[in-house]
């Protein structure tokens, strides 16, 4: 196959991993059935003036499926923390002890996981968006290349089996993530 061709697919191939990558990241803060430390993903504090991931200025763990813990690597930092999980609006109420801060999580009501699990479905269809996306850019450049029409067809049908393969793994990702936010 044509260089310019190959590199063509190899760029719609990226962008679609970069899809699936961003699908995985947006699954994994959707809650489900027991607690994770990757519910607290997107808590940033403020650590001597500059916003920072709370994995990076604490050790989070979860002792218990229901139960999540937060031991900050400097003590003065409990408040900033429990300050910076109030302020992410995530819906969990820390307790802090002194050293450490424990996060209850509360079992999920059957309408919170139908709500989560449609939160997960809109996530699947905005990755699917951007295969799709990928796929459109993909079979633009080729159209636009300088190769027989029987080249670019073949380019064209390879860039759909791509786009098939991703579908199908977005699909695979929600179906497990559906499962696992609906068991009780």
């Amino acid at each position: 196959m044509n260089e310019e061709i190959e590199f063509i697919l190899d760029t719609a191939k990226e962008a679609m991993n970069n899809a699936i990558e961003h699908l995985i990241k947006e699954l994994r803060s959707i809650r489900a059935g027991k607690a994770t430390p990757a519910m607290l993903g997107t808590v940033m504090v403020d650590y001597y003036g500059s916003q920072t991931p709370l994995g990076q200025v604490a050790n989070v763990s979860t002792p218990d499926p229901r139960t999540i813990a937060i031991q900050p690597w400097e003590k003065n930092m409990l408040q900033e923390i429990e300050r910076a999980i109030q302020l992410a609006n995530l819906g969990f109420n820390p307790m802090n002890n002194g050293d450490i801060i424990m996060i209850n999580v509360p079992p999920l009501t059957e309408e919170r996981r139908r709500g989560l699990a449609k939160q997960a479905k809109a996530e699947a269809e905005h990755a699917k968006v951007g295969i799709r996306n990928a796929r459109k850019d993909a079979n633009n450049d080729i159209k636009k290349t300088d190769v027989s029409d029987d080249m670019k067809k073949i380019a064209e049908d390879n860039v759909q089996e791509l786009t098939n393969t991703f579908v199908k793994e977005i699909d695979d990702k929600f179906s497990i993530k559906e499962k696992e936010i609906m068991t009780v």
